[in-house]
């Protein structure tokens, strides 16, 4: 993949600037489906992967604190500079947390809080000198991708997030204004993709094994999706792609590969009303 906002669910949005990796079934006998988010693995080999404040803010509130009577509610999440801010209740009491953000050994993401706000109060110090830590005052559940470690929090930066199942390693971290920007891997040793359309700058390119696409099974895949509007990323949703298959096209290569040409997820409204406007659609 390269230069694809891709939507894992709606209103949860991962930047990706580069991705190269394979989708591993998880099903005997059965391929990946790209309808079927339970039915593949993302196995990442190399990736810079982006997310903005406001998809990490919908993540963290709808799976990894989402559970019923979760201690962590209505979180929100900035930056300033090279930390985030989280805001939101903990056990009821609103707070506020300055974090600084690193990985540990086995690439899972620390948040180490600098300074913490408890209905308006700073109780940072009160913490340290009593013995206190966040620990002690909430408990997560386990199975959701996070865990305290005293005062800090830890995610898994793959278990956090909804099917369809990602596996990789972490291997940097970087607070960015409005977003966090993760790479994953380094050097991948799998031979580079080279997709028909070599001048293409937003695509999703899938090469080798099969593949089921609605009710096309493709077998040694050979298929390259296109961004009809080069002057952003590529907008793509795995809920809603054949929303946008319908309004795009395809052809064939002389290979027997396929092309495939998409508009953004985000246009597909604008252009519904336009088509009506002109007595195209009922």
């Amino acid at each position: 993949m390269h230069n694809v906002d891709l939507h894992i669910e709606d209103g949860i949005v991962l930047h990706i600037r580069q991705l190269r990796g394979a989708l591993l079934p998880t099903r005997p006998n059965l391929p990946a489906a790209l309808d079927d988010n339970q039915s593949f693995t993302l196995r990442i080999g190399s990736a810079r992967i982006d997310i903005d404040t406001a998809s990490l803010s919908t993540l963290l509130n709808r799976h990894v604190f989402g559970y019923p009577n979760s201690p962590l509610k209505n979180l929100r999440v900035t930056t300033d500079g090279d930390q985030l801010i989280q805001t939101g209740t903990m056990n009821g009491m609103p707070f506020r947390i300055r974090a600084a953000i690193s990985l540990t050994p086995e690439g899972q993401i620390r948040i180490h809080p600098t300074a913490v706000k408890v209905i308006g109060v700073n109780v940072r110090g009160l913490m340290r000198f009593f013995g206190v830590h966040v620990a002690g005052l909430i408990t997560l559940r386990p199975g959701y991708g996070a865990r305290i470690d005293q005062d800090d929090f830890l995610l898994d930066p793959t278990g956090i997030l909804p099917p369809p199942r990602i596996q990789g390693r972490l291997s940097a971290i970087q607070v960015e204004p409005g977003r966090i920007a993760q790479t994953f891997g380094g050097a991948d040793s799998t031979a580079p993709l080279h997709p028909p359309d070599g001048a293409a700058s937003n695509y999703m390119y899938f090469r080798g094994g099969t593949l089921r696409i609605g009710k096309l099974t493709m077998a040694d895949t050979d298929l390259e999706i296109l961004d009809d509007d080069l002057s952003n990323p590529f907008d793509f949703s795995l809920n809603h792609y054949n929303d946008q298959l319908v309004a795009g096209y395809s052809k064939n290569t002389a290979d027997r590969g396929l092309i495939v040409h998409m508009p953004d997820f985000r246009t597909l409204g604008a252009r519904a009303s336009a088509a009506r406007g002109r007595g195209t659609l009922p």
